[in-house]
C-alpha cells in the first residue's frame, strides 16, 4: 500500500535557446495584420530572454482566436474548453508547481463565459500568468460585440449599436486583489516584451491585458496609436488607489505596470498546509470514515 504519492522532480541543464527554438513549426493562421502576431512575437522574445526550458513551460488556452496560442509554442500546451483556461492552468500549476504556467485568452473567453473563474483565480493568488489579448470583439465568430466592446458599436449582431457598458478589465483585476496587473499594446513590442517578462517572473497571479486589434472586424490600430501613453513616471505601482485612478481614465489608454504586491501564493499555502496534516495512507483514511 502506497501511503504517500511522491511526484518525481526534474532538473534541466541551462541551455542557450533562441527565439526560433521556441517556435513549434505550426504556422499561425490569424488574419494578416492581426494584433495577436505582435503578441506572439513578443512572447517568443520574452521567454527566450528569460531562457525558460521548454520542458518547464506550460501554456493553457480556451476558445477563440487566442485559443490557438499553445499550438505555436514549443512547450507543453493545452487547448481547453471555452472560458476554462484559468481552472485548467490552476490544475497544471498545483500538480506541477515547478512549471512556469501561462494562460492565454481573449476578451470574450476571459470576460464572458470564463468570467466566473477570474476573481477566484485572482483571490487565490495562483502563481500563473494570465495574458488576455483584448480586441474588443468576437473575432473567431465573425464580429459580435464582446464584454469589452465600446458602447454604441454597430456590428451585424448589434446593427443599431450596443447599449451595454463595457467591462474595465484592469479595474476588475485590481479590485479583486491581483498581485500583478499590467497593460500593453501589440504595436509596442519593446515595451510588451518587458511586461511579459515581469508578469512571468512575478510570484503570484499576474494579469496582463494586451490591446490586440482585429483588423477584419474592428480595426482599432489608429485609435490606440493615438491614445496610448506610458504610465506617468510619478505612478507608484505599490499604490492601489493610484493604479485604480489610471485604470479608470477614459481619454488616455495608459500602458505599463499598474500594480504589484507580494503575497502568499496558492501553491505555497497549500504546500505549507500539507506539512501540518497527518500522513494518512488510503487504508487509514477509509478506516477513519467507516467508524
Amino acid at each position: 500500500m502506497i501511503s504517500n504519492l511522491e511526484l518525481p522532480t526534474f532538473k534541466f541543464e541551462p541551455v542557450n535557446l533562441s527565439v526560433n527554438d521556441y517556435k513549434s513549426g505550426v504556422p499561425p493562421v490569424w488574419c494578416p495584420g492581426c494584433g495577436d502576431y505582435g503578441v506572439l512575437a513578443s512572447f517568443y522574445k520574452a521567454i527566450s530572454e528569460l531562457q525558460i526550458p521548454r520542458e518547464q513551460l506550460a501554456i493553457v488556452s480556451g476558445i477563440g482566436c487566442s485559443g490557438r496560442f499553445p499550438a505555436f509554442v514549443e512547450a507543453y500546451g493545452l487547448h481547453g474548453t471555452h472560458g476554462r483556461a484559468l481552472p485548467l492552468a490552476t490544475g497544471v500549476k498545483m500538480a506541477r508547481p515547478e512549471l512556469t504556467v501561462v494562460a492565454a485568452g481573449g476578451d470574450g473567453d476571459a470576460f464572458s463565459i470564463g468570467m466566473g473563474h477570474v476573481p477566484h483565480a485572482i483571490r487565490r493568488n495562483v502563481d500563473i500568468t494570465y495574458i488576455v489579448m483584448d480586441n474588443e470583439i468576437y473575432g473567431l465568430t465573425k464580429g459580435q460585440p464582446s464584454p469589452t466592446s465600446p458602447m454604441g458599436m454597430e456590428k451585424k449582431a448589434s446593427p443599431y449599436g450596443t447599449v451595454e457598458q463595457p467591462l474595465n478589465p484592469l479595474m476588475l483585476a485590481i479590485t479583486c486583489g491581483a498581485t500583478w496587473v499590467g497593460r500593453g499594446f501589440s504595436s509596442k513590442p519593446k515595451e510588451l516584451v518587458e511586461l511579459i517578462k515581469q508578469a512571468i517572473t512575478h510570484k503570484g497571479f499576474s494579469f496582463l491585458q494586451i490591446m490586440s486589434p482585429c483588423v477584419t472586424f474592428f480595426d482599432t490600430y489608429e485609435h490606440f496609436k493615438n491614445r496610448t501613453r506610458p504610465l506617468p513616471a510619478e505612478h507608484d505601482p505599490r499604490d492601489r488607489m493610484s493604479a485604480l485612478k489610471y485604470a479608470l481614465e477614459d481619454q488616455t489608454v495608459y500602458l505599463g505596470l499598474y500594480y504589484q504586491e507580494e503575497r502568499l501564493t496558492y501553491d505555497q499555502g497549500y504546500a505549507a498546509k500539507r506539512q501540518t496534516l497527518p500522513n494518512y495512507g488510503v487504508r487509514q483514511i477509509m478506516d477513519k470514515y467507516r467508524r
